[in-house]
């Protein structure tokens, strides 16, 4: 059990607000989180989850880059596959990030005690989930920290995809694609692009990690050895992943081929969001192979969002290129009528 170092003033600012954190959950790297209990009325009363960062205890790094970066967007995110932010405040050097709290823990720890999740389940929360990543690589971010431990489960058992720490945006002010530098996330799930050491396309890792996702919930185990780096980066672009005995022999061929396309060391020919959901596999069950109304409006809105960010990009360009025309001819008559005038004081002392 941690407990929560925070003074009097701190917990009369929480309260303030509504908030009262209870008890601890658990931690990261620069993070603990902890449940909450948010009342703004006498009789309404409801359970979120709070990740308290103290930025002084954290390398320079992420405070200034991937802090920032987390921030904007968990506050531009709003779908039911993804966690949901309450609210987010900073008080000196601590920020208090609330979340909603996910009743049956997450999906490493459900594996572990539940054991191999069948295929029908795993084809319910493995579609939840690229309909979420469907949503996130429309608005241009990527995750890139996609694994078992951020997959959470709500009282329903439906699957919210967590922890935006590693997130970026994928394209730059000129709407033009960013290749990725930084190692992220663990390296049982990074993709073997990352492995490799070089700039990196983000959206295809975030499918790499999700083929992951999928074989351990499938085979309750890594599909590769990930004990030396090496090693690792051999095995997967050779593709020797292999499911236990009993499992691969109930499998059927449909799921087996999503696996494949995930598991693929080109990111080029890996499968993106869109195709997970069209697959065969997901078109086994006809309950999901539309978006339900409220992913729809979600996926709607990124679309509206991305296509306004573009016609803001089109027209700051646009009008870029208009200021730099018109100096340039500005900049041009002036040379030309300087010419004049030299050629007309030449002429002039010539004729003296």
């Amino acid at each position: 059990m941690t407990e929560l170092k925070s003074t009097i003033s701190e917990e009369n600012t929480l309260a303030s607000k509504g908030y009262k954190l209870i008890k601890f959950l658990g931690e990261g790297a620069y993070a603990k989180v902890y449940l909450t209990e948010y009342s703004r009325e006498e009789n309404k009363k409801c359970t979120l989850a709070c990740k308290v960062i103290e930025t002084a205890k954290a390398p320079k790094d992420f405070v200034v880059k991937f802090l920032p970066r987390e921030i904007d967007v968990l506050i531009r995110l709003n779908h039911p596959h993804l966690i949901h932010v309450h609210s987010i405040f900073q008080r000196k050097t601590k920020y208090y990030i609330f979340m909603r709290y996910t009743e049956n823990g997450d999906l490493l720890g459900y594996v572990l005690k539940n054991g191999c999740v069948s295929e029908n389940q795993s084809r319910v929360w493995l579609r939840q989930l690229a309909v979420g990543l469907q949503y996130l690589h429309e608005l241009e971010i990527a995750h890139r920290d996609i694994k078992s431990e951020n997959v959470l489960l709500t009282a329903n058992f439906n699957v919210k995809l967590s922890d935006f720490g590693f997130s970026r945006f994928c394209t730059d002010d000129d709407d033009q694609p960013i290749l990725s530098e930084t190692y992220c996330g663990s390296m049982s799930y990074a993709a073997p692009e990352i492995l490799r050491g070089k700039p990196y396309l983000p959206k295809p890792t975030d499918l790499w990690s999700l083929g992951v996702v999928l074989f351990v919930m499938l085979n309750k185990s890594m599909p590769f050895d990930d004990t030396r780096m090496k090693k690792l980066y051999e095995q997967q672009m050779g593709k020797k992943y292999r499911f236990r005995s009993r499992v691969a022999s109930v499998l059927s061929l449909e799921c087996k081929s999503v696996v494949k396309h995930l598991l693929e060391p080109d990111p080029g020919l890996r499968y993106t969001s869109n195709q997970v959901i069209k697959s065969e596999w997901i078109a086994m069950d006809s309950r999901l192979t539309t978006l339900n109304a409220i992913e729809e409006a979600a996926l709607n809105r990124a679309k509206e969002e991305r296509r306004r960010l573009t016609e803001s990009h089109k027209n700051l360009a646009k009008r870029q290129s208009d200021i730099w025309e018109r100096t340039h001819r500005d900049s041009s008559y002036r040379a030309s009528e300087m010419i004049k005038s030299l050629a007309s004081i030449t002429a002039k002392q010539k004729r003296e």
